[in-house]
């Protein structure tokens, strides 16, 4: 169901296709979940749980905070595929339903939290200037890596989201040299 989910969406993954992809047949499906959303839900909460912990990984390594956020951006990606959770966030179906957004907004939240606190930890160790929001930032950061997978696809080309990730370093790259060249106490 998560792979489905991912090439197909909600709205285009009928349960004959997750039977056929899975192997299995009506009677395995239906005895561990009470139809298609309770398997939906189950795949995207995996599916949040597998990207939280390598997004963690990505921001645990050691080195300065631009470093860590350096090393989450630039970690590999299926590109064109998108992202497995942005994806879902365009299906009408999902997004009508309270319980199979909030994985995605819960994923989302956690993201924008975990990058503001490598920000402001880069912040309060002199790494970046202070004079910007930690949480603006992150949110800015989060914004471009969707907006890239947008852009890859509509142009079917990895290149649209590797010069949004370009970009964004770069700034975040400038707010590091300035604070760099700022005397200390400033």
């Amino acid at each position: 169901m998560q792979e489905l989910l991912w090439e197909r969406g909600y709205v285009a993954t009928s349960p004959k296709a997750i039977q056929q992809h899975a192997g299995a047949g009506q009677g395995s499906m239906y005895h561990h979940f009470t139809g298609k959303h309770d398997l939906a839900l189950a795949a995207i909460q995996h599916s949040a749980e597998q990207i939280k912990a390598l997004i963690e990984a990505q921001l645990s390594v050691e080195g300065s905070a631009f470093e860590r956020v350096e090393a989450y951006l630039l970690s590999k990606r299926e590109v064109l595929r998108g992202c497995r959770l942005g994806r879902l966030t365009q299906d009408p179906e999902i997004l009508a339903s309270p319980s199979l957004r909030q994985p995605l907004d819960e994923t989302f939240d956690w993201l924008r939290k975990r990058l503001a606190e490598v920000i402001a930890e880069g912040q309060a160790h002199g790494e970046f200037e202070t004079g910007f929001d930690a949480n603006d930032v992150a949110a800015t950061i989060v914004g471009v890596l969707q907006g890239g997978y947008v852009l890859a696809k509509a142009a079917n080309s990895d290149e649209p989201f590797h010069s949004a990730i370009r970009g964004i370093l770069g700034m975040l790259a400038s707010r590091r040299k300035l604070a760099a060249e700022l005397p200390a106490g400033k």
